[in-house]
C-alpha cells in the first residue's frame, strides 16, 4: 500500500513538472533574440526613434539625463568611459561637448542615457553626436550618425565650420581625427570627429575667435597626449569658414643624424631621428675622408623628391629617342575588342569605385612633403674600402626644434668583380654542361 502511495504520488508530481518545464521553455523561447521561424530574416539597423531634450530645444532648467531612444533593443557593447585610458564600449559611439571632464553613458535596452558629471551649465549650447557603429541584437549596424543641438540659455547659433585634417609626414587624411574647435578665452570645445576622407563639419557655432585642433586620438580618451600628432590654427568665425590642419607629432628635442646609407659611387643617403622642417644649410655639412680627416666636397643636399626627379630626368635623357627607332616593321594589329564587352562602361564604373584622392593631392601640394633622409651628392667617386665622416648640427624639425651635432661613420664597400666574359664573342661564357648521371 505504500508503495502504491508512493507511486501515486510521483504520478501526481509529473504534470506540475511538465507545466514548469514547459513555462521555462516558453521564456527561453520568448528571450530569443532570433528571427520567428518561416519569417523573414531581420537585416534593418536600429532607428532612433525619440531624443530628448529635441534637437533645436532651449531648455534652460534641464537636470536629466538626456535620452536617445531607439526602436528595438540594442546591444550594450560593454566598457564605459574612463578618466585616463581610452573610452570604449557604447560611450565611444557618443559625444557630447562642450564640458568638462568625463560623460556618463549608460544603456537601457532600447535607449541611451547621457549625462555630463559636471551636470548641465546654465546658458551653454551642447552639441549630442552619436556616432555611426550602434548595433542591434543581430548585429545589424546603425551606418549613419545623428547631431542633437539644443541650448539651457542662448539661442541656438547658426555659424559653421568645415576643413580637412591630414597626416602631414605620412602624406595622407587622417581618418577618424578627433576635431576640437574651443572658442577664446575658454579652455574646453566642441567636439567631432573626421570622416574617412580626413574631411570635418561643425554645425551651431556661436561666433567668435577659435583655436582648431585635429589630433591622431590614438588611444581615444579624446584628449591631446604628448606623444600624439596634432595641428592647430586659428580662426575667426562669422557665418562660414574653413581650416585645413597638417597634424605631425610635436617634439622639443630636435632631430639626430641616425645613419648613412651608400647608394652609388657619387651618392650618400643620411637619416634623421624625425621628420625635417628644411633642408640643413651646407655649410653644416661637413664630410672628412678617413684616417686623415682630409675634406670632400660634395655637389648638392637634396630632398629625396629632388632625388629622384633628377634621376628620373638623367635616366629619360638616356634613353634613345623614340623617333628614331625603326618602324619599318610590321605592327601587329590589336585583337579586337570582344562587341559584348562594353569598355566605355568599364572604365565609368571603376573611376567611380576608386576614391576621389584629387582634393587630398590638391591639399598636400600647399605644403612641402617632410622628409627625414637627405642625399649628398659628390662630383668624384668615393674611394672604396675607405672610411667617411660625415657630421651635420643644426637640423631642425617641424615645429622648429633645433638639434645637436651629429656625426656618423660610412664605409665605402668594395665594388663586385667584373662578370667573366668570352673574349671571341665578348658574350658571358656558358657553364659547363653537367656529368651525365
Amino acid at each position: 500500500m505504500a508503495r502504491a502511495a508512493r507511486r501515486a504520488g510521483r504520478q501526481a508530481q509529473g504534470p506540475g513538472l511538465r507545466v514548469i518545464l514547459f513555462g521555462a521553455a516558453l521564456l527561453a523561447a520568448c528571450a530569443n533574440p532570433g528571427d520567428p521561424p518561416g519569417g523573414p530574416p531581420d537585416v534593418a539597423p536600429p532607428t532612433i526613434v525619440t531624443v530628448r531634450p529635441e534637437s533645436g530645444a532651449v531648455v534652460p532648467d534641464w537636470k536629466d539625463d538626456a535620452v536617445i531612444q531607439f526602436d528595438e533593443v540594442i546591444d550594450e557593447m560593454g566598457g564605459g568611459a574612463g578618466s585616463g585610458a581610452g573610452i570604449t564600449g557604447l560611450a565611444k559611439q557618443v559625444i557630447l561637448s562642450p564640458v568638462h571632464g568625463d560623460v556618463t553613458v549608460s544603456w537601457g535596452r532600447t535607449r541611451i542615457r547621457v549625462k555630463p558629471k559636471e551636470g548641465w551649465k546654465p546658458g551653454r549650447v551642447y552639441h549630442l553626436e552619436l556616432l555611426p557603429g550602434i548595433v542591434d541584437l543581430r548585429r545589424n549596424i546603425l551606418k549613419k550618425g545623428q547631431l542633437v543641438v539644443f541650448s539651457t540659455g542662448p539661442a541656438l547659433p547658426r555659424a559653421a565650420l568645415t576643413g580637412n585634417a591630414i597626416q602631414w609626414v605620412e602624406q595622407r587624411a587622417m581618418v577618424g581625427a578627433l576635431i576640437e574647435a574651443v572658442p577664446l578665452p575658454d579652455s574646453v570645445g566642441y567636439l567631432t570627429v573626421a570622416d574617412s576622407a580626413g574631411r570635418f563639419h561643425l554645425d551651431a557655432l556661436p561666433p567668435g575667435r577659435y583655436v582648431v585642433y585635429a589630433t591622431a586620438d590614438q588611444n581615444n580618451n579624446r584628449r591631446r597626449d604628448r606623444r600624439e600628432a596634432y595641428d592647430s590654427a586659428a580662426v575667426t568665425l562669422d557665418s562660414l569658414a574653413g581650416v585645413t590642419l597638417f597634424a605631425f607629432v610635436h617634439d622639443t628635442a630636435g632631430p639626430r643624424l641616425r645613419s648613412g646609407t651608400v647608394v652609388d659611387s657619387i651618392t650618400l643617403r643620411l637619416e634623421f631621428s624625425q621628420a625635417l622642417g628644411a633642408l640643413p644649410d651646407t655649410v653644416r655639412i661637413r664630410v672628412l675622408q678617413l684616417p686623415d680627416s682630409t675634406p670632400v666636397t660634395f655637389t648638392s643636399a637634396l630632398t629625396p623628391r629632388q632625388y629622384d626627379s633628377v634621376t628620373a630626368a638623367a635616366r629619360k635623357a638616356a634613353k634613345p629617342d623614340s623617333a628614331r627607332r625603326d618602324t619599318t616593321r610590321a605592327r601587329v594589329p590589336a585583337a579586337p575588342v570582344p562587341a559584348r564587352v562594353d569598355t566605355a562602361r568599364a572604365r565609368v564604373d571603376s573611376a567611380a569605385a576608386r576614391p576621389d584622392t584629387s582634393e587630398l593631392h590638391r591639399l598636400l601640394a600647399q605644403r612641402p612633403a617632410p622628409f627625414d633622409k637627405v642625399v649628398l651628392r659628390f662630383a668624384a667617386p668615393l674611394k672604396p674600402e675607405t672610411r667617411y665622416v660625415i657630421r651635420v648640427r643644426g637640423a631642425t624639425n617641424l615645429n622648429g626644434a633645433v638639434g645637436g651635432d651629429g656625426q656618423i661613420v660610412v664605409l665605402i664597400p668594395k665594388p663586385p668583380p667584373p662578370a667573366k666574359t668570352d673574349s671571341t664573342t665578348n658574350a658571358p661564357r656558358p657553364s659547363p654542361p653537367k656529368p651525365p648521371e
